[in-house]
């Protein structure tokens, strides 16, 4: 009885939560020897407050994208603050 358990941010409307799931119950029932009726799928939404990415909330990141451009004094602050959003395992990359 294969099972799926899903763990997304909030935000998603009702449609494409139930399209998640179909979708997901479409490619298991493909992929595997079993019937219909015993595939599980479990959707958990998560509040946006509640999941960190190098310790910075979505809800954080949300914030700051949509936040005003505030006028810096220079270009390395700004680089500081997107390496920081970015994460840790970017900040390799930059």
């Amino acid at each position: 009885m294969p099972q799926v358990a899903i763990t997304l941010a909030e935000g998603r409307t009702p449609e494409q939560i139930r399209a998640l799931l179909h979708e997901v119950h479409a490619a298991v029932l493909r992929t595997t020897d079993t019937r219909p009726e015993y595939i599980r799928v479990v959707v958990h939404e998560v509040p946006r407050s509640h999941w960190a990415t190098g310790d910075v909330t979505l809800t954080e990141m949300d914030a700051a994208a949509t936040a005003p451009s505030v006028p810096t004094t220079g270009e390395h602050s700004r680089q500081d603050k997107s390496r920081h959003l970015a994460g840790p395992q970017d900040e390799e990359q930059a």
